[in-house]
């Protein structure tokens, strides 16, 4: 596509700064007023003629086409943002601009015309509490508010001091490097801006508009309708909660009610997982599931290991255990570590079960007897050395797209490009780092082309009527448009599900190929009525959760294996997708001691409602996140400690000490019933996020409710009117009678988000579980007379140096493992410094040998001790040449010494 952007064009700054984050290539054509077409009007002149001959002439709509163009679809407040800049910021502006540059009036006169509009954004950047316009991640509505701004602006210094909030934004927007990139054309950009309004003097703007809300948006103006429906809801009483589900096992579908299926991604049984995996998958399935155990509706969350592939094998090679044995201890690694951070799972399972091999040759054989597999030649990569063919992930190099040095043989992790590992430019064997042949060898194929159309025809269907996320949507929409393919579905290795057929006996399926199959696996080992779950669509809706490399596995590849079974599957409805979260500055690497893994997280001494608040806090929806110890600890003391737990304790600590633990009779005035109507509306709002499973935004619904419910109790200050009159005291019970009801509902709220932090406050201040539930608004469970239990803080202040200390100790070089118990001292001509290219050789060579050596011993039953002894060899060999390529050599965690 090609981008015609005169410098003189009002638009120039923020449609450069858009066009740096479109994937796909843009020519920019920098026009002068020379070239400029004759046959357009000037408002005209910026347009984007895209490869299939449309042109888009509409600043802000090009913006938003090149944010669609990296998968980020337009949210309701990013559209409201883009209309609001159009109608209302850009006439300002170029008045401003005008009085400026053409009248040359001071700064000041102009940047009054800007001053009622540059106070609507501060007052949404505070009352949202976000650090960006639509959320925590910059959007195309940043980009266009400060395109308009920037011209008149320039830094920001010249805003007044008390917009505090809008100058840490306007210059955190400043700083990204596309923004910056554009902002070098202004001096050239306002010479002939200045020669554009001379000739077209714009009309002053007129008073500004907030950007529309939307219908249930807890930020608009409140109704008597509203009011009115508020009081009704509060009135009901514990009548407007749903009633306690009564819990069954197994959980199995329920006809006429709402059958929900949620799944997790697998995790690859021999990783640690670390706080960007948990978020990912885990714990945004579990956040959900929680709230849809709330809402009454019929729950199954399932998930487990991925056990099976080359890499187990490899990691149970190093560590001198069976692929079986090596399973068994990271399954129950996982499973602790889920249980530590408060998974729901009704079933955690795992895929190395009779059910899978069962159901996973079904699949294979009904997508034969149907014509959709195909049988072709495989050229793989051989590591003669390893005498064996080296599974994807065990293969790195040059990637082909992008030039990365360090892609994998299935993907590239810089530009996400699924790759077929013989494509990859100097390739290297991970196992020994020698250079892998190419060879031939027969394998079978799922055939997606022939499946193309029914897989469009389903999405088309799934897509009216699910919650996809955008980029979900995108990477589907981008495997789609390259066309389909056909699919390798078999490898060549020993640990995995054999393939049940003449000539292929030897092989196993491939992981993307058997891996998905293990939800309906794990169900099976859950209830043996599986397939009520599995082959049901008419009653079950199916949730997703993953990251967004998993994604095309399961909207394309699954999808396309089970609807060629024809047996009547649930596909997904829903595919949740995260983008990724980094670790502070770079990404979490467990080799190098950078970043928080699961089995950490405890040892750190913060809570895991904690760590649950702050990932789902800042859960990569729209894009990547990064985890940042000295935001932890601000929204740990800002927001759990001053705003949530603040309120909550001081509502409870009311009751206790001002009408001894019982809750006092209230008498709703106005004000409290306009209370009702906010916090009501904000409740609504919470329930349409996580309907839509926007976990994040709905977790700020609920920290607002808590901001609400701390401003009504400092206005009202029942600490004061208790030592009152009669009507003063009066008051004084109505205020904290309202207030522990609404920290009663905020437990239910909370549930989701931090369970045990949930289960405290109901169990300090008493609530029966039947009351425990999800309302349609506020409602007053705790009626006059109701008691309370003994009350005291929920959340502990981090500090500076203990926060301080823990970011020292996960940012890299953290304390080496020792070296494995039955390891001989390092040989004395081990080099002293590395980088010698002999010695690197020698070292590789020896690895390999002593690697087959290990092989041969264990294929040949050789006695234990003796396969310990030469185990031993091989990993001290192996620690050389980590030494000798000048890399900290990892020690299997197996080996250690006790």
């Amino acid at each position: 596509m090609r981008l015609r952007v005169p410098p003189g064009a009002p638009a120039a700054l923020k449609v450069l700064a858009a066009a740096a984050a479109a994937p796909a290539p843009v020519r920019p054509h920098l026009g002068g007023p020379a070239e400029r077409p004759q046959t357009l009007a000037p408002e005209l002149e910026l347009r984007l003629e895209l490869d299939s001959g449309t042109v888009l002439f509409s600043p802000n709509a090009i913006c938003q086409y090149f944010y669609l163009c990296r998968g980020e679809e337009p949210t309701d407040l990013t559209t409201q943002w883009l209309e609001w800049e159009a109608t209302e910021l850009q006439p300002a502006v170029a008045a401003a601009l005008y009085l400026r540059l053409v009248q040359g009036r001071a700064g000041p006169e102009a940047l009054g015309l800007l001053q009622p509009l540059l106070a609507h954004l501060e007052q949404h950047l505070a009352r949202s509490g976000t650090s960006h316009l639509a959320g925590d991640a910059a959007s195309v509505a940043d980009v266009v508010v400060w395109g308009s701004l920037f011209p008149v602006l320039q830094d920001q210094t010249s805003l007044p001091g008390e917009l505090q909030v809008l100058r840490s934004w306007f210059g955190a927007v400043s700083a990204l490097e596309p923004c910056r990139a554009a902002a070098a054309l202004l001096p050239e950009a306002l010479r002939e801006l200045r020669a554009h309004l001379a000739q077209h003097p714009p009309h002053l703007p007129g008073p500004p508009r907030e950007p529309q809300q939307d219908e249930e948006s807890p930020e608009r103006a409140l109704t008597d309708d509203d009011i009115a429906a508020a009081v009704e809801i509060w009135a009901r009483g514990p009548a407007a909660l749903p009633p306690p589900r009564e819990p069954r096992t197994p959980v199995l579908p329920v006809e006429g009610e709402r059958n929900v299926l949620i799944t997790s991604a697998l995790p690859y049984v021999n990783n640690v997982p670390h706080l960007g995996n948990i978020i990912g998958c885990v714990l945004s399935a579990d956040t959900f599931a929680r709230y849809s155990r709330l809402r009454g509706w019929n729950t199954l969350f399932v998930c487990g290991t991925d056990e099976y592939g080359t890499a187990t094998e490899t990691r149970a090679l190093q560590e001198g255990l069976s692929p079986r044995q090596l399973c068994d201890r990271y399954h129950a690694l996982h499973a602790d570590i889920y249980a530590w951070f408060g998974i729901s799972f009704d079933h955690f399972g795992r895929t190395t079960t009779p059910q899978q091999t069962s159901i996973a040759q079904d699949i294979f054989q009904r997508l034969l007897a149907r014509g959709f597999l195909l049988q072709d030649t495989l050229e793989q990569l051989r590591c003669e050395r390893c005498g064996r063919y080296l599974a994807d992930r065990f293969v790195e190099g040059t990637c082909p797209s992008c030039g990365y040095g360090e892609a994998r043989g299935d993907q590239c992790d810089r530009c996400g490009k699924l790759i077929n590992a013989v494509e990859l430019q100097n390739p290297q064997c991970k196992l020994c780092r020698g250079t892998p042949v190419v060879t031939p060898t027969q394998h079978l194929f799922l055939d997606l082309p022939k499946l193309e159309g029914r897989l469009e025809a389903w999405l088309e269907r799934t897509w009216a009527a699910g919650e996809w996320t955008a980029n979900a949507r995108h990477i589907t929409r981008t495997w789609l448009r390259d066309g389909l393919k056909p699919r390798c579905i078999t490898r060549d290795l020993t640990w995995g599900t054999p393939v049940p057929l003449d000539g292929f006996r030897d092989k196993v399926f491939y992981v993307w190929f058997d891996a998905p199959i293990g939800y309906l696996s794990i169900t099976a080992n859950y209830t043996e009525h599986w397939e009520r779950w599995w082959k049901n669509p008419q009653q079950v809706e199916l949730y997703n959760f993953m990251a967004k490399d998993n994604v095309p596995f399961h909207s394309v590849v699954f999808p396309c294996s089970l609807l060629g079974a024809d047996d009547n599957y649930t596909l997904v409805n829903h595919l949740i997708a995260t983008e990724y979260l980094n670790y502070e500055d770079g990404k979490f690497s467990k080799s190098r001691g950078v970043g928080v893994f699961g089995d950490m997280a405890k040892d750190t001494g913060i809570p895991a409602d904690v760590w649950r608040f702050y990932l789902l806090y800042l859960r990569p929806e729209g894009q990547d996140s990064a985890f940042c110890w000295a935001d932890l600890m601000l929204k740990n003391n800002s927001e759990l400690l001053n705003n949530l737990g603040n309120f909550i304790n001081r509502a409870g600590m009311f009751v206790c000490k001002f009408f001894g633990g019982t809750v006092p009779a209230m008498a709703l005035t106005a004000e409290d019933q306009r209370l009702l109507a906010r916090v009501t509306l904000e409740m609504r709002q919470y329930h349409q996020l996580m309907e839509r499973v926007r976990l994040r935004d709905a977790l700020r619904c609920v920290l607002g409710i808590s901001r609400h419910g701390n401003q009504y109790i400092q206005v009202n200050e029942p600490w004061k009117r208790i030592k009152g009159d009669e009507r003063d005291r009066q008051r004084a019970g109505t205020v904290t009678g309202v207030a522990v009801n609404l920290a009663a509902a905020l437990a239910a709220l909370l549930q989701p988000f931090v369970p045990g932090v949930s289960a405290a406050i109901q169990a300090q201040l008493c609530i029966p579980p039947e009351r425990c539930g999800l309302g349609p608004g506020l409602t007053c469970t705790l009626p006059a007379g109701h008691r309370v239990g003994t009350v005291s803080p929920l959340f502990q202040k981090l500090e500076p140096e203990q926060v301080e200390a823990l970011r020292q100790r996960f940012g890299g070089g953290q304390a080496k493992e020792p070296p494995p118990a039955s390891a001989p001292p390092p040989a004395p001509n081990t080099p002293a410094a590395p980088g010698d290219p002999k010695v690197i050789q020698e070292l590789t060579e020896q690895v390999a040998q002593q690697g087959n050596l290990v092989r041969q011993l264990k294929a040949a039953q050789a006695e234990k001790a003796q396969v310990d002894a030469q185990v031993a060899k091989l990993l001290e060999l192996k620690r050389q040449l980590a030494l000798a390529e000048g890399r900290s050599p990892e020690v299997p965690k197996g080996k250690r010494k006790k």
